[in-house]
C-alpha cells in the first residue's frame, strides 16, 4: 500500500488497488485561509475509486474541490451530511457523484478494499455556530494493510476499542491557526495517540498548508513546526512506531503488520 500527502488533511491511500482519497482540499485559497506551504494538488489527486469526508467544516468538506472529482465518483459522508450541506445535493445532481452516508460501525465495500467509518472526538457543525450539528467520523481503509485516517479528533477514551488494530495511522498534529480549540490533537496528544493504537507506521497531516491571510508573523512556529515535534514526541513515547514526515505530494510506502 501507499500513502501520498498532499497537503492539510488531504491524502490518497492506494491499497489492493483501490485509490481513497481524504478530505480533498484543493484551493490556494478560501475563506480566511491562504496556502502558504506546497503547490496545489494536481488534476490526478483528484482521482480516487472512493472520496472520504471525516465532518462538515469547509477545509475538510469543500465544495469546489468535491466538483473535481470524476462524475459518479463515490463520495462517502457522515449520517446528516446530505441534509446540513445543500451543496451536497447539487453536487449529486450536476455532477453526478454517489453519496453514501454513513455512521461509526458502518463499513462500505470499495473494489478490494473495505472501509470502516469509526468514531471522532470533534465538533461536527457546518457553521461556527448554527443547528446542522453532524457526528465527526474517522474512517479504517482494510486492504492489504488497515489505515487509520482520523480526520480532526482528540483523544478519547475509547480510541483503541473504536478504532481495532491498525498498521498505519495518518494522525492530525497541528491546524491553520495560533490556537487550535477543544478537540483537536496537536503533536504531543498526536505522540500519545500513538500509545493506544500501536500501529506500525504513522504520517503526521493537518499542518503546515493553510494559515489565516495576515497572520503570517503571529507565531509562526505553530506553522512549521508540528510535524519535526511530532517525530520527536513519537520517539519519546512510542519509538516502535516508524514515522514518516512527508512533504506535499511526496508519498510512503509503509511497511504493514503481518
Amino acid at each position: 500500500m501507499e500513502v501520498t500527502w498532499w497537503g492539510h488533511a488531504t491524502c490518497t491511500i492506494e491499497d489492493s488497488g483501490v485509490r481513497v482519497l481524504t478530505d480533498p482540499l484543493f484551493a490556494r485559497r478560501f475563506a480566511h485561509l491562504r496556502r502558504r506551504r506546497g503547490e496545489v494538488p494536481p488534476p490526478e489527486a483528484a482521482v480516487a475509486d472512493a472520496v472520504l469526508i471525516s465532518h462538515l467544516h469547509s477545509d475538510h468538506l469543500h465544495l469546489p474541490s468535491l466538483a473535481r472529482l470524476a462524475p459518479g465518483s463515490l463520495l462517502v459522508v457522515p449520517r446528516g451530511a446530505v441534509g446540513a450541506v445543500p451543496g451536497l445535493r447539487l453536487l449529486r445532481r450536476a455532477r453526478g457523484l454517489r453519496i453514501s452516508e454513513v455512521a461509526a460501525g458502518d463499513t462500505v465495500r470499495v473494489g478490494e478494499v473495505l472501509v470502516r467509518a469509526v468514531p471522532a472526538l470533534h465538533d461536527g457543525r457546518r457553521l461556527p455556530v448554527g443547528p446542522h450539528r453532524v457526528p465527526a467520523l474517522g474512517y479504517v481503509v482494510e486492504g492489504e494493510a488497515r489505515t487509520y485516517f482520523a480526520g480532526d479528533t482528540g483523544l478519547f477514551d475509547t480510541m483503541a476499542d473504536a478504532v481495532g488494530q491498525v498498521d498505519v495511522a495518518l494522525l492530525p498534529v497541528g491546524g491553520w491557526g495560533p490556537n487550535l480549540g477543544h478537540h483537536h490533537l496537536d503533536a504531543a496528544r498526536a505522540a500519545q495517540a500513538l500509545t493506544l493504537l500501536g500501529p506500525r507506521s504513522a504520517v503526521p497531516v493537518h499542518y503546515g498548508t493553510y494559515w489565516p491571510i495576515g497572520m503570517d508573523g503571529v507565531r509562526p512556529h505553530e506553522f512549521h513546526a508540528p510535524g519535526d515535534e511530532f517525530v520527536r514526541q513519537a520517539s519519546l513515547v512510542a519509538p516502535e512506531v516508524a514515522v514518516h514526515r512527508l512533504g506535499h505530494g511526496e508519498h510512503v510506502r509503509p511497511e504493514a503488520r503481518r
